[in-house]
């Protein structure tokens, strides 16, 4: 009995060894300094999966903070970028740039639109309406709808839906049926009834069409191929054949789509793109075969004859050919298992906030009593300030929420119109989510003439993956631009590529991997010891320290004193210099001491002439529930004066008097 063939035919799969952090620096070095070491790239991501090249992509922005599509895109030129690109591509991804660069522009590449729409699964499908959406923010029915007409245009609206009946599924008692009306509705009468044809094409399920087709070749004693050539015309007719073709075998679909990309004039290179890449996994080896039946010539060969270059070397990969040519640039190093841990905890420390929820909570009383403390003429700051101080920020989302519900107002209009100068931006600070109010910050310090490094670094550095992630959305919500786009527009260099790592929030969490904590103190002894050019150890220190988890660096931390007998702080101090440097710094003192690092903070804002109001409300608001009281109590150890007194000495008014509060104690 020949056994059922495996349906997964690619002749790319998942590489055994894989490290996404590795193979990460392994391309960034192929792009560094002066052309780019094209070899080296393409060995690299022809043979890695897809899903693995997603890793690869994810591990680059962390480890560098740059778009790995984005870089290849400025190395590489023509055919060659176009293919690799396409192979970085999540699947979905790379099917929605062709369709979008096949109806974009004046003419549309109606061949292309086919090609895809009738190969793929509902599956791949769903995905690639998805992906469209997600990558364009417009909707794929409606861009097609807009750029074609008549039975062609709804024939791609039905196989857009993505609703084709599953191969399980064949009546047997409809399969007579839908031959019958098939030939009624074209070669039995004049004029053919297309919707017939769009509608049974469209929807049967590919096993119960296949045997359709055989039962419509008795009934008309030719083919549906022959049929609908001779009844149906253009682009309709040539989508209803590859309808047909892609359900009677799509490798030989395959397979003449290749074919006829290469014979004759010139390659249509889009074509033999498109294929290579988006077959690779799943049936290469199957087209490969059919090539060879219907064209007595290897599908190898054919490449070989009628391309060149890097361009070559990477189809002949995918291609599968001789399969002994890879390998050889990347040796299997043992690479440490990269390995996403159980949470941990930071540290011993018992983290403490100053303000907790109030018990006897009741949002509609304290929103009519904030309605009344701003109406008519003053404003009642007291009882503002003992309801925003004595309640939980989450407390506070319930009275925004019902002040809205009971008065139809906008809570934070009226304190803003109510209150002003600094102690509005500290009580709007505390009413906002602290996503929001993170967002805010990260918009205040890159507003304007100047960019607010200090603030950046710190809001960056210390918040948890979540806590940027929500924060990112606040800000993409609030000023509809991503926070990534500010800061590449508003910063420069080393120091960029490291907020848009920390932006990422991708910081691994867990415990220490011992091995890994051994190998990264050595990374960092070495990258010291050479004195390699600058910029080479600040990109070993940056991918160590924007991506780790904070147990984990204190144990690189700890052994590189062992290896170098050097503190890892004055490394930074003695090597690095600027922003770069004030960020590398910062990520050390937080995770030798969070609450120590703040605590600097705080006395670096109050101390010397004037008072750096912004850091302080900052500070104050963004830790009042986290670890507030730690911080005062760091304050205190450090500068033999307390944070109370300190605030006392150096601001005024309803100001202070919330700070204090807030505060929550003398020590």
């Amino acid at each position: 009995v020949a056994k059922p063939r495996d349906p997964l035919k690619g002749t790319i799969a998942d590489q055994p060894d894989f490290d996404a952090g590795s193979d990460a620096e392994a391309l960034y070095n192929a792009m560094k300094g002066f052309g780019s070491d094209k070899e080296a790239i393409l060995e690299l991501i022809t043979s890695r999966s897809n899903a693995q090249r997603q890793e690869i992509r994810a591990a680059y922005k962390s480890q560098y903070g740059k778009d790995l599509i984005d870089d290849l895109k400025y190395e590489l030129t023509g055919k060659f970028e176009r293919l690799i690109v396409g192979l970085m591509r999540p699947p979905a991804y790379h099917d929605a740039k062709e369709i979008k660069d096949a109806i974009k522009g004046a003419g549309t590449d109606e061949k292309c639109l086919i090609e895809i729409l009738t190969s793929r699964t509902n599956e791949q499908i769903h995905n690639l309406v998805a992906a469209y959406k997600d990558a364009y923010g417009r909707d794929l029915e409606e861009d097609v709808i807009g750029d074609t007409s008549g039975h062609f245009k709804k024939m791609l609206i039905v196989l857009l839906q993505g609703t084709r009946e599953e191969d399980d599924v064949v009546s047997e008692d409809l399969v007579e049926q839908d031959a019958q009306d098939l030939y009624d509705a074209g070669e039995a009468q004049w004029g053919t009834d297309e919707a017939k044809f769009i509608m049974l094409l469209g929807n049967r399920s590919v096993t119960h069409l296949q045997l359709v087709f055989d039962e419509y070749q008795k009934i008309a004693e030719n083919s549906i191929e022959d049929s609908i050539k001779s009844e149906l015309s253009g682009d309709f007719e040539r989508l209803m054949l590859a309808v047909v073709q892609c359900i009677r075998s799509k490798p030989m679909y395959f397979a003449k789509r290749l074919y006829k990309s290469m014979k004759g004039l010139g390659t249509a290179d889009n074509t033999l793109i498109r294929i290579m890449v988006s077959r690779s996994e799943i049936d290469m080896l199957d087209i490969r075969e059919c090539f060879r039946l219907r064209y007595e010539k290897s599908l190898y060969n054919m490449i070989q004859d009628d391309t060149s270059g890097e361009y070559k070397r990477t189809l002949l990969n995918l291609c599968g050919g001789d399969d002994d040519i890879a390998g050889e640039f990347f040796p299997e190093a043992a690479q440490i298992a990269y390995k996403m841990w159980e949470i941990s905890a930071m540290t011993k420390v018992q983290l403490r906030g100053t303000v907790r929820p109030y018990q006897n909570f009741d949002p509609a009383s304290d929103a009519q009593a904030l309605r009344k403390a701003m109406k008519g003429f003053g404003t009642d700051e007291d009882t503002i300030i003992d309801i925003v101080t004595h309640r939980s920020n989450a407390q506070r989302q319930e009275i925004r929420q019902t002040f809205k519900s009971l008065l139809g107002r906008e809570l934070m209009a009226d304190l803003k119109s109510e209150l002003s100068k600094n102690l509005e931006r500290l009580i709007l600070g505390l009413m906002m989510t602290p996503a929001e109010f993170d967002a805010k910050m990260m918009k205040k310090a890159m507003e304007g003439a100047g960019t607010d490094e200090h603030s950046l670094i710190e809001i960056l550095v210390t918040r948890s993956n979540q806590e940027i992630q929500e924060m990112c959305s606040a800000y993409q919500n609030a000023y509809k631009k991503s926070l990534e786009d500010a800061i590449v527009s508003d910063t420069s260099g080393q120091f960029k590529r490291i907020l848009i790592s920390l932006a990422q929030g991708a910081r691994e969490e867990g415990p220490v991997d011992m091995a890994r904590a051994l190998e990264d103190a050595q990374v960092s002894v070495l990258a010291d010891a050479c004195n390699a050019d600058s910029g080479d150890m600040e990109d070993k220190f940056m991918s160590i320290l924007c991506t780790r988890s904070f147990p984990h660096l204190r144990r690189v931390f700890q052994e590189f004193v062992r290896c170098s007998n050097k503190d890892f702080e004055q490394i930074i101090k003695k090597e690095m210099s600027g922003d770069f440097k004030n960020a590398m710094f910062a990520i050390v003192r937080s995770v030798k001491n969070q609450p120590s690092y703040f605590a600097d903070r705080l006395y670096k804002a109050m101390k010397g002439l004037g008072t750096d109001d912004r850091a302080l409300i900052r500070i104050m608001v963004s830790r009042s529930e986290i670890d507030l009281f730690n911080i005062r109590k760091e304050f205190k150890e450090t500068h033999d004066a307390t944070l109370h007194e300190f605030i006392q000495g150096d601001t005024s008014g309803d100001y202070r008097k919330t700070l204090l509060i807030i505060c929550g104690g003398e020590d």
